[in-house]
């Protein structure tokens, strides 16, 4: 039987990504251009293309709504993840060409602005056309969860910040990875958990029923999330015991990064 499809708040969804984008922006405004300089961590990217970045997340949004709508939503939530990796030069160029438009502080409160106005005319059943595949904006407003949630997390390790993450943002961000790996992975052999937000079973082999899964791995949501997107290994996670797996088959390495 197929996994039932998650359905998310899109009240909440809306004020996670507000605040989280929020969030980012008041750190960037205080970054030096010692910490603009560094190393993101992402390819070539410095901290202030990263940044530029994070600005065109939200900017992209409002250009998205401003376009004529899609007749039907090609992509779902869940799986956007593995539609991601041929972008990766768009992206690279478009937060370049970003990063040129303004200061760091001028693009992000103008993006949040614009962000701000388009959302408040559209609702969720409205169809995005985008370059990876048409998307509701209720679904595509979970991806920006994961975008976030993703980024905060590098800017926090690259720039040595300490950037607030929204309990929502990261609730919707785990659950949406965790969900695509059911979906790369379909079955019930394995018992994934993500506590305290979400537990996935998957990859073919005999379904558990009742009791002790034999197969189980567990991790915290910021490791969860690190694997998916390929900033931790999974080698490594298990080394630093980051990650608990037990069973012969709650070995996940061949089916990780989700996405990079």
């Amino acid at each position: 039987m197929a996994p039932r499809t998650r359905r998310y708040d899109s009240v909440k969804i809306r004020a996670a990504v507000t605040a989280q984008f929020a969030h980012v922006a008041r750190a960037v405004g205080e970054l030096g251009p010692d910490q603009l300089e560094r190393p993101s961590g992402l390819g070539d990217w410095s901290v202030a293309e990263l940044a530029a970045h994070v600005a065109w997340i939200a900017d992209s949004l409002a250009a998205g709504l401003a376009r004529p709508p899609a007749a039907v939503p090609e992509l779902t939530a869940t799986e956007w993840p593995f539609a991601t990796a041929s972008l990766a030069g768009k992206i690279s160029e478009a937060a370049r060409e970003t990063l040129t438009g303004a200061p760091l502080p001028e693009l992000f409160e103008r993006a949040a602005a614009a962000m701000a106005e388009a959302l408040a005319a559209n609702p969720g059943g409205r169809v995005l056309q985008l370059w990876i595949g048409d998307m509701t904006l209720a679904d595509f407003l979970v991806t920006r969860t994961v975008e976030l949630v993703v980024h905060t997390d590098d800017l926090n390790r690259a720039a040595g910040l300490d950037i607030p993450i929204e309990r929502q943002a990261l609730a919707a961000c785990t659950r949406l990875l965790a969900d695509s790996l059911a979906l790369k992975a379909p079955g019930g052999s394995v018992e994934v958990r993500i506590p305290p937000f979400a537990v996935v079973q998957c990859v073919e082999g005999p379904r558990h029923t009742r009791g002790t899964p034999p197969n189980v791995v567990e991790t915290d949501p910021l490791t969860w999330i690190r694997l998916a997107t390929g900033r931790t290994a999974w080698a490594e996670a298990i080394g630093t015991a980051q990650v608990r797996a037990g069973g012969e088959r709650a070995d996940l390495s061949a089916l990780l990064p989700l996405m990079g």
